[in-house]
């Protein structure tokens, strides 16, 4: 496979799960910041777009540039418009790959992006309307694609960018200083009723953060998306050594992992900043990891000129 165009299945992949994630954090924190005085409602939206890794330049910056930065702004790759428009162009310079139906759901979507209202009641429907439209990509992916190479890089971006997204959402998840209830950060994962069917009886905030960080069966917990990188990073590689591995990002990532599934807390809430901060480091790593290995081609590619 050409490596341009396994980085570009690879960057749909995690352009389509940034999309996602921050429509869901968006959409459980909207509500909450539209009802606060201006001055805290500007010091939580800087909060906020700190946490999706991004810096205000202005002490005025309120909910209505959190908005645009967040949701609209087609020139910010962080954002959900800039999100799905970077996973189309991507789509578009690998269309010989990509099947028919998910370039039609891509560019679908795209087109659509302007058709939404711009103020906190069409950001609240264009939020739930970019979670029906990221899965109906997911979907034509699943059914319209071999479960090949390509299959694996598109695989490959989406865990990774799932498990960073996850831990940008419990980072985000102070209800004490937030006001939110951890039920509305399981609604936000879409975890809530698989919570429920799987704790039964035992609730609490302590049970939720617990599902969301190590549940092995739940697809958005962080450990089943680091252990789906690993499987499709071995799918990619499958060599095998005696001691260590060729890939220096199955070793971040299984080391993110295996250090989550076999840590004992006896505090979680409290160590939870911490975890998230190594997760979000791990993906960070992986991903240039993965670059080196399968995308860097510029040195290779460089004109050489004749030496006389």
């Amino acid at each position: 496979m050409l490596s341009r165009i396994a980085e570009s299945l690879f960057w749909i992949g995690r352009y389509i799960e940034r999309a996602d994630g921050t429509a869901r954090i968006l959409d459980v924190h909207l509500e909450r910041l539209n009802q606060l005085p201006l001055a805290e409602q500007r010091s939580a939206s800087q909060e906020l777009l700190a946490v999706m890794g991004v810096r205000s330049e202005s002490d005025d910056f309120d909910l209505a540039d959190l908005l645009h930065h967040m949701a609209y702004d087609p020139t910010n790759a962080a954002s959900i418009a800039g999100s799905l428009g970077a996973a189309r162009e991507n789509a578009r310079r690998a269309r010989e790959t990509v099947s028919s139906a998910l370039w039609e759901t891509l560019n679908t979507t795209w087109y659509g992006l302007s058709q939404h209202r711009k103020d906190v009641v069409g950001t609240f429907r264009f939020c739930h309307w970019t979670l029906e439209r990221t899965a109906m990509v997911r979907g034509a992916a699943d059914t319209t694609m071999s479960k090949d190479e390509s299959w694996n890089f598109l695989m490959l971006g989406r865990s990774l960018e799932k498990a960073d997204m996850t831990a940008r959402m419990l980072s985000t998840a102070d209800t004490q200083a937030s006001g939110l209830s951890w039920v509305n950060m399981l609604r936000c994962a879409g975890a809530y009723e698989s919570f429920l069917r799987t704790q039964r009886t035992a609730f609490g905030e302590k049970y939720a953060a617990e599902f969301l960080l190590l549940d092995r069966l739940f697809p958005r917990s962080i450990v089943y998306s680091l252990s789906e990188a690993e499987d499709s990073l071995r799918m990619l590689d499958p060599s095998h050594r005696r001691v260590g591995f060729h890939s220096d990002a199955r070793r971040i990532v299984g080391q993110a992992r295996s250090f989550l599934e076999f840590h004992q807390s006896e505090d979680l809430l409290q160590e939870l900043p911490e975890h998230m901060e190594r997760v979000q480091k791990a993906c960070s790593q992986a991903s240039d990891a993965i670059s080196r290995k399968y995308f860097s081609r510029a040195e290779d590619n460089a004109w050489v000129g004749e030496i006389s």
